[in-house]
């Protein structure tokens, strides 16, 4: 098995071959770390970009803005457009296809103002899973350098932690329409009352959590130790009366306990395997295998 820093030091002689890079910044475990290792690589040569709309989290938001401060990140801040869209707001199964398309038109503006490529924090963990923005990334020629590197999901927290960057043990970060399942349509209301309610679990002391807006009815999925809190008498009180203030008529707690991709497991197999996340060029699960061990095209 390969040790991970043998990973990072192919991470940084990708990034070493890139000119310049604005990397598709949101302050997860992924996107933080991939923005720290071109800072290093790069320094002013890397820019950092966040998209900030209704979608992306206050948590989140506090999150990216914490550790471009610690680490002097050079930085940019542009405001998503993708709740302008009707194919996102109408909450297909595809919708992340058309955020991520908007997302990265406008990264693409900014590459070519900055003489740059584009870089996202798709790691190996994701090539498997369903991700129609995968689609998106392709279409505007988007660099995976974790990918290229052959990072998986562990190894990037593992050598985080071996940074000290403290978003090592974060738990695995989504924007806030995830929340919403398919077919519900995306306001911008909807999206303040799931943030609401997830800062009010952090309140609570809850680490692990998804909000889960199915119109008038919430669900929670809570992490193990979580939702063994979360099922005390006292606390479910406390849950019924805070997610009630929020509008909710009934409040719900899944027995399942939290999972990524949950809003997934209604779609069918052929409906997930039409977005499965292959790197450009590749098309199948085993070239997306070969890509992740072999070094990408140099970028400008």
């Amino acid at each position: 098995m390969t040790d991970p820093r043998e990973k990072e030091r192919k991470l940084d002689e990708l990034l070493a071959r890139i000119a310049r890079a604005v990397v598709a910044y949101s302050g997860g475990v992924d996107s933080a770390y991939l923005a720290f290792r071109a800072h290093r690589v790069l320094g002013e040569r890397a820019l950092a970009v966040t998209a900030e709309s209704a979608s992306l989290s206050s948590h989140q938001r506090e999150l990216a803005d914490g550790f471009a401060r610690r680490y002097g990140l050079h930085r940019r801040i542009v405001h998503s457009r993708e709740m302008t869209l009707p194919e996102f707001c109408a909450n297909s199964s595809s919708r992340c296809f058309h955020c991520k398309d908007a997302l990265f038109a406008q990264l693409e503006e900014v590459a070519r103002e900055f003489g740059a490529v584009v870089l996202d924090g798709q790691n190996t963990d994701d090539l498997a899973d369903y991700r129609p923005g995968r689609s998106a990334a392709e279409k505007h020629r988007v660099r995976s350098p974790l990918v290229e590197a052959g990072l998986a999901k562990s190894e990037i927290r593992a050598l985080s932690r071996l940074h000290g960057l403290p978003t090592a043990d974060e738990p695995a970060s989504a924007c806030l329409a995830s929340r919403i399942p398919y077919g519900v349509p995306i306001t911008e209301e909807a999206l303040r009352i799931v943030d609401r309610g997830e800062e009010a679990l952090r309140g609570m002391g809850f680490g692990i959590f998804r909000v889960r807006h199915h119109e008038h009815l919430v669900r929670l999925e809570f992490g193990p130790e979580d939702l063994a809190k979360a099922l005390d008498p006292a606390m479910a009180a406390r849950l019924a009366s805070a997610f009630k203030g929020l509008g909710y008529k009934y409040v719900t707690l899944d027995l399942e306990g939290y999972r990524t991709g949950s809003g997934n497991e209604v779609l069918g197999a052929e409906e997930k395997d039409r977005f499965r996340s292959y790197p450009a060029g590749t098309g199948t699960k085993e070239g997306a295998q070969s890509s992740a061990a072999t070094d990408a095209p140099e970028g400008a």
